[in-house]
């Protein structure tokens, strides 16, 4: 169940979650016709917020939306969203949609953009998690080839984590053409003789904002990283392999497709890499 008390934003408002509402014409809801971004809050901080907006500027470029707001205007809807919850780290979720219109495939002309954004507790992953790992499942990456842009549109994305849902896992690894994309719903890094390699960003892979902190963080523990294709095969051999996320931050993986991976339990890389992330993301003061 949800708190229909819960602070949210709509249009330009500030209004409870219980009286938020958007007409059933809204393009978002008829055709998936939109675009978001989660920002994970740390002690009411958000946490790298100008890359997460730079995503959704290119995520709404990509659709052919214009940005409905400045990055400064972004961010001060955004804290004041934060300050009214009871929570201090949170998710902060937010969605434009293309607005409401009759429905017709084309754009609409001189419809106003649908902006909605919602803050909830941030969900870390459990002690358990961290200290075990977390198990995949394997699938063919059969999304759009637009998986770049963060976009409402996400049957594909649903359909593939169910099959990890299914399996008792955490995620989906996908596989496009015999090559490592990403997973359902995280990026995927995998670590070869103490080098972690990751797959170059291109129309296949979201551009993870927390996938980029998580090689920040390597390289300032002197991990060295570097970023090629990386083969199934390769990926399947490998060391270690990590799950990263906005919500997930970086996890090692230890089962896949119902086995044990790399020895069953976090690796000495991923030990090492963790602590960095813990001591580089904003902390209570």
């Amino acid at each position: 169940m949800f708190d229909v008390d819960q602070v949210v934003h709509l249009n330009g408002r500030l209004v409870a979650l219980g009286e938020a509402s958007v007409p059933v014409l809204d393009r978002g809801f008829i055709y998936g016709d939109g675009v978001y971004e989660v920002v994970p809050v740390y002690v009411r901080e958000p946490f790298r917020l100008p890359q997460h907006l730079a995503r959704l500027a290119h995520s709404l470029a990509g659709v052919r939306m214009d940005n409905p707001h400045s990055d400064a205007q972004w961010e001060a809807i955004i804290r004041e969203l934060i300050s009214r919850q009871p929570f201090a780290d949170q998710a902060v979720y937010l969605q434009i949609t293309r607005g409401v219109a009759r429905r017709d495939h084309s754009f609409p002309k001189g419809v106003a953009p649908t902006v909605f954004m919602m803050a909830n507790p941030l969900p870390l992953p459990p002690r358990e998690q961290v200290e075990h790992g977390v198990a995949v499942v394997t699938a063919v990456d059969n999304r759009w080839h637009r998986c770049d842009l963060k976009t409402t549109s996400l049957v594909g994305n649903v359909l593939l984590r169910q099959l990890a849902t299914d399996a008792g896992a955490a995620e989906t690894m996908l596989f496009r053409d015999g090559y490592l994309t990403e997973a359902s719903a995280s990026n995927v890094l995998v670590v070869r003789g103490g080098t972690v390699v990751v797959p170059p960003k291109d129309h296949h892979i979201l551009p993870g904002i927390t996938y980029d902190a998580t090689i920040e963080f390597a390289r300032a523990v002197g991990v060295p990283v570097v970023t090629r294709p990386v083969p199934q095969a390769e990926a399947l051999a490998a060391d270690e392999l990590w799950l990263s996320s906005s919500t997930k931050e970086v996890l090692a993986i230890t089962r896949v497709d119902g086995k044990a991976f790399g020895g069953g339990t976090p690796g000495p890389v991923f030990r090492k890499v963790w602590a960095s992330f813990q001591r580089h993301k904003p902390q209570a003061r």
